[in-house]
């Protein structure tokens, strides 16, 4: 799933073993499926397709009851996938490759939708299959976009936010530039001032992403296969990191850091500033955290106010191949309603409607919905393309070597280019 995508973001897709393109792929231009009367009329029961719930009040067990207790015709049933994300994506792949009706409405991670999409395994969201998306937020109607059609409709969503040590910084920094200089706080108290997640995996995606993208710079064009890394400004933010390595404000061991290797540094209070999910919010409070309330969270710092968050989250989609796709939609827009959201939010998962970010009660339940609100308003999917797998690849194998010093900042950004122009052919 998308890192953390649920209630933490996993890391995902290293290596996925299903090609990307096969000989029997559909274009995502052919809109046919389900567009006859017979497929949006269609009704019945339906099957719901997720990875496994591992929050603590059930949320998708509770989504699903209380659709059941109000479509006794039309009841949904859960088919629970592993947790492991490649493994879940395998099993859709196998499903959906043989055309089976058994999955009608499928919990993508938001990297995935690109990819189905353009095999003609979705059924596209328009015409008499549109859903409303007005009180959404933006940029989670975007990661279930591709080609200029939506083709999934956000369920839960996160950004990532900046953790910071209120004891120490008092009023957390709104630019990068401003948070690199308050770098000398960490070293008068002798403590690592930032760190993301740099290690080799998925991880070190979303840290260059937001890195590149708050310098103005992109992976792939709107068509998700053209690419357009090689600018000045994915050089500016991959310099930004690299610098941060070189001026040791991001300490040598952050090569290594995964989210809870970061996590763990942060709350043992050896960092001044932490960039991670907002699962950290909760972390850092219980017992034997030394951190225990003198943190607070701020949106990620940018080039010049709030930075540029990569989007996970769960998209819904109705399967190409679904009997009953009008309960399917219908399913789909329960998932979007605000009644479905606060069941979702009442999980700790980050809601997509917009208007919960605004909440009193829920506000008060999660403090850093606000900060998370301006996190994920400015926030970009990762690169949104059919080839997500190599061109995430490219993106991590090059900017690991950059932050390493084997490579200089624009041969990293040229051999990533290249990587994502091959990613088709792979």
């Amino acid at each position: 799933m998308s890192l953390r995508s649920s209630v933490l973001p996993k890391a995902v897709l290293a290596a996925v073993s299903v090609a990307l393109l096969t000989a029997t792929a559909c274009s995502s231009d052919d809109d046919s499926s389900g567009s006859s009367a017979e497929s949006a009329t269609a009704r019945g029961p339906i099957t719901y397709v997720e990875g496994k719930d591992t929050t603590e009040t059930g949320v998708v067990r509770q989504l699903i009851d209380q659709w059941n207790s109000t479509h006794p015709d039309e009841e949904v049933t859960l088919k629970e996938e592993p947790s492991d994300a490649d493994q879940a994506h395998d099993d859709m792949v196998q499903h959906l490759q043989a055309k089976e009706s058994d999955y009608d409405v499928l919990a993508l991670d938001v990297i995935w939708t690109a990819e189905f999409a353009a095999k003609g395994w979705l059924q596209p969201l328009k015409d008499d299959f549109a859903v409303d998306t007005a009180g959404l937020l933006e940029p989670t109607v975007a990661s279930g976009t591709y080609n200029g059609t939506l083709y999934a409709a956000p369920k839960n969503t996160n950004g990532g936010l900046l953790f910071y040590r209120k004891d120490l910084v008092p009023n957390p920094p709104t630019t990068w530039a401003e948070m690199m200089g308050d770098c000398g706080i960490a070293k008068q108290n002798n403590i690592g001032c930032y760190s993301g997640q740099f290690a080799a995996y998925e991880g070190l995606t979303v840290n260059t992403s937001e890195g590149i993208n708050a310098n103005g710079g992109a992976f792939v064009g709107p068509d998700g296969r053209t690419a357009t890394v090689d600018s000045p400004q994915a050089r500016a933010g991959l310099q930004s990191l690299v610098d941060g390595f070189k001026d040791g404000n991001i300490p040598a061991e952050a090569i290594t850091f995964k989210e809870q290797d970061s996590q763990q540094a942060f709350e043992s209070g050896k960092l001044l500033f932490l960039r991670n999910w907002p699962y950290v919010y909760g972390t850092a409070a219980k017992e034997g955290s030394q951190v225990q309330g003198k943190y607070d969270v701020a949106p990620l710092p940018g080039v010049s106010g709030v930075g540029t968050s990569t989007l996970g989250g769960y998209n819904a989609a109705i399967s190409a191949y679904s009997d009953h796709k009008a309960t399917a939609l219908d399913f789909i827009k329960y998932l979007t309603s605000e009644q479905a959201q606060r069941i979702i939010a009442g999980g700790s998962l980050p809601p997509v409607l917009g208007s919960l970010y605004d909440d009193p009660e829920l506000i008060a339940q999660m403090p850093y919905l606000p900060a998370l609100k301006q996190s994920i308003a400015n926030a970009v999917p990762r690169p949104v393309t059919p080839y997500y797998p190599a061109v995430t690849k490219a993106v991590q194998d090059n900017a690991y070597a950059a932050l390493k010093g084997e490579k200089s900042v624009d041969q990293a950004i040229t051999d990533m280019q290249a990587g994502i122009e091959t990613a088709g052919s792979k």
